[in-house]
């Protein structure tokens, strides 16, 4: 049989950390086990749907090398297919209408009938209590030819239990009494929830339900209609919920855009690294490795090594737009560092573009030169982000200077405003501007000042880069080259600002 499993988001906002993380469970385990990867937008609730969700949700999915193999399923093009499942087990006795009235907020006759209810039982409510369930087909069938409203509900039995193996949190079974005869179609016609699930799944031959913890209840009440139905229910994997940082529920309303995935793409993140930061949100291959290429995330992935505790997204809270979770920013600065320089070339260009920094020639005349810079300062990066700012200085002329690099390396030494103009005098002879050499220059400057070879370099990488570290202060000088090197080291722009 071949493995089907589905995402099946709810165009009601963009793409959510926590349904990134489902999509890709669905994606790993598809691949893994040679299935299909199907995706659903479940786009019933019209009142909330957008067409604008829809592509952010598209665009995450995108963003995160995700792709579906087969058309999207639009769950409003089936509601006709899922109001004719809930007539057919109308009419074979399994459901039944209901004809009780919408209560209004101020109908005093319904409330007393809710409170008299109530007092029948005790206080306990009874989920078999309807007074139209065991209603003849006749005067159903009579009342509803006449034009009164009515919903359909599932007639639920007396006794026995839902009972099914969860590959996550194993044996699940709940008694038939705690749950209430399920509606299947509200009065106006609208197929809920999860009726338009069960049907869609099985349309589409889902082999396994992969979801979040959350929907534990609800394959209960799909047990049934699957059972209505004759239907043997696909596997259930339920996920572990992400959390925030207070152990509190990761939501969209209460942390905003911090949990969004076209937030952490805007933000520099790559998407192979937060792919791999994903996978580890409540998984593991049970080794210590944590960098997993994509094709090692296939691989290694299965239903077993997902963990039944909830994962902790560590943001901070009083400033999520800080992004720092501190294992998703060590794992894209991982990326960031050791990707062959080749593979992360395409991710820095249309960084430095909105940035207005790209030159052709970095892919023609100077690509080696491009190449080797960006090889040079990509290793104190976190964040794609940080070309384009930490990293602007090699790039362009117009560069800011960081406040606290210029206290700590120019402001508490006078005298290198007069050393490092001195210090480009002694450059600009030279015909050969290589470590080696300039290294032997740089020495031999500091010991006839009588200051520490620090001060000079760290001077001079505040002046030549605007910030207080980075590489190796000779590997700077050659990157940036001679003319360049010289006329910063004479800028006084710093001292006269």
């Amino acid at each position: 049989m071949t493995t089907r499993v589905r995402f099946a988001p709810s165009p009601t906002g963009y793409l959510h950390i926590g349904s990134a993380r489902t999509a890709l469970f669905n994606y790993l385990y598809a691949r893994h086990t040679g299935g299909k990867f199907l995706l659903r937008i479940e786009d019933t609730d019209l009142a909330r749907s957008t067409e604008e969700s829809t592509r952010s949700i598209l665009d995450g999915l995108a963003w995160l090398e995700l792709d579906h193999d087969e058309e999207i399923v639009f769950q409003s093009d089936n509601a006709d297919k899922h109001r004719a499942t809930a007539k057919k087990l109308l009419t074979e006795g399994k459901a039944y209408r209901d004809f009780t009235p919408k209560a209004e907020p101020n109908d005093a006759n319904v409330k007393d009938a809710i409170k008299d209810r109530a007092r029948a039982n005790q206080g306990e409510k009874n989920m078999r209590d309807n007074p139209y369930r065991d209603l003849s087909a006749e005067e159903s069938d009579a009342r509803a030819a006449a034009g009164e409203p009515f919903a359909i509900r599932l007639k639920v039995a007396e006794t026995g239990k839902t009972s099914f193996e969860d590959a996550v949190y194993g044996l699940q079974e709940r008694d038939y009494q705690e749950t209430e005869d399920l509606v299947l179609l509200r009065s106006d016609g609208h197929p809920l929830y999860n009726l338009a699930v069960v049907c869609d799944d099985i349309e589409m031959a889902i082999t396994h339900v992969i979801r979040g913890q959350d929907h534990l209840t609800n394959a209960h009440k799909q047990v049934l209609i699957y059972e209505a139905l004759g239907v043997t229910p696909p596997t259930f994997a339920h996920l572990p919920l992400i959390m925030a940082p207070n152990k509190g529920k990761l939501s969209k309303r209460k942390h905003g855009e911090v949990v969004s995935m076209t937030t952490y793409r805007d933000a520099g993140f790559l998407a192979a690294a937060f792919r791999n930061f994903l996978a580890l949100l409540g998984w593991s291959a049970g080794e210590e490795k944590e960098i997993y290429s994509l094709d090692e995330l296939v691989e290694k992935f299965s239903l077993d090594g997902i963990h039944r505790s909830n994962a902790v997204f560590n943001f901070t809270e009083n400033d999520p737009r800080r992004w720092t979770d501190d294992k998703a920013q060590w794992m894209n600065a991982e990326y960031i560092r050791t990707m062959p320089v080749a593979e992360l070339m395409p991710f820095v260009k249309p960084e430095l573009k909105v940035a207005k920094l790209w030159r052709d020639e970095y892919e023609d005349d100077d690509k080696e030169w491009f190449e080797n810079t960006i090889n040079l300062i990509r290793q104190r990066f976190f964040t794609l982000k940080d070309f384009s700012s930490q990293g602007r200085a090699y790039f362009s002329e117009d560069y800011d200077f960081d406040p606290a690099a210029i206290e700590k390396n120019l402001a508490k030494f006078p005298d290198l405003k007069t050393w490092l103009p001195e210090l480009a005098d002694r450059f600009e002879p030279m015909t050969s501007f290589t470590e080696p050499e300039i290294e032997e220059v740089v020495k031999a400057f500091a010991e006839e000042k009588g200051t520490k070879l620090g001060v000079i370099m760290n001077g001079a990488r505040t002046l030549l880069t605007g910030v207080a570290v980075g590489p190796s202060m000779l590997s700077v000088f050659e990157t940036l080259g001679k003319d360049r090197s010289i006329l910063r080291l004479k800028s006084q722009v710093v001292w006269n600002s």
